[in-house]
């Protein structure tokens, strides 16, 4: 497989219906809001999902969500030591932090995109302190305007415990945005790339889990249906360190309000503004 031989840019636009895209769990886990009224997705939140995908799709992940373990492993150290080479490193005083790293990247998808930090306290051995960093970098998403934010009284109507001398009906609230879309924007640094054994098939496999971003994702905070990816941009340079600078190339996509209040995709028309020698592929949501 060939190592990327050429920086990428890519955006997604994305629409949240009746939904909380990303609660804040220090504000009661209200839909997440910044001091403008607009509404957001952490790129943790967004990369989460990202990972998702890739598991779905049979891709080994080092970073997996404790409800979608695919192994009986219970911390990332159990993950790593299952890997004999790494095991050995971790064992050994006089192991090279460099050999961890490729190790790492060659075995687990989401490391050598993402990047990640290992720290590991010794056990029989001098433990490891490892930092990687990836080549796929992710903004947060943003909404296009505020957003309404409708919160309901909800209740529990069993108890948790045998024995309680109160009521059953615990009390509760549940929030969510009522419509809002979303943007979020981000790029494939090839000198990282090269560091961590990025390929270009492995940008094919991101371009694919962007698309269907949402798919096998529902909860009771997110029903089937109520977030959706409706476009995904995707410039491809050809050159390893691009002809146009990223954010250059991220303000070639604009866009117009139809409407005087837009909470819909449908309220907003996107252009894309040429930009000379670069194509960009633009790919439906599923």
């Amino acid at each position: 497989m060939t190592v990327l031989d050429h920086k990428i840019d890519f955006a997604v636009v994305l629409s949240v219906t009746k939904a909380n895209p990303n609660g804040d769990p220090l504000n009661g886990n209200r839909p997440r809001q910044n001091y403008d009224g607009y509404g957001e997705i952490s790129d943790v939140a967004l990369k989460r999902k990202i990972r998702n995908r890739l598991q779905d799709m049979g891709e080994p992940i080092f970073v997996q969500s404790n409800d979608r373990k695919t192994d009986s492993y219970s911390s990332l150290r159990e993950r790593a030591d299952a890997n004999a080479e790494l095991e050995k490193i971790l064992k050994s005083k006089t192991g090279s932090s460099d050999e961890f790293a490729a190790i790492a990247c060659q075995e687990w998808i989401d490391v050598r995109s993402f990047g990640q930090v290992f720290a590991f306290k010794a056990d029989k051995g001098a433990g490891v302190s490892v930092g990687v960093r990836g080549p796929v970098s992710i903004h947060p998403a943003i909404s296009l305007d505020p957003i309404d934010i409708t919160s309901m009284q909800i209740t529990k109507s069993v108890n948790s415990e045998p024995g309680k001398e109160r009521g059953s009906d615990t009390m509760g609230m549940k929030h969510r945005v009522d419509g809002g879309v979303y943007i979020f924007y981000g790029s494939i640094n090839t000198q990282l790339a090269e560091k961590t054994g990025f390929t270009n098939q492995d940008a094919e496999k991101v371009k694919q889990a962007l698309v269907s971003l949402f798919e096998n994702d529902a909860s009771s905070a997110r029903p089937e249906g109520s977030m959706e990816v409706h476009a995904v941009y995707w410039w491809e340079h050809q050159s390893k360190l691009g002809q146009y600078s990223s954010a250059k190339v991220h303000r070639s996509l604009t866009v117009k309000r139809l409407v005087e209040e837009p909470s819909e995709y449908t309220d907003y028309e996107f252009t894309l503004q040429p930009l000379e020698g670069l194509n960009v592929e633009v790919i439906d949501g599923r």
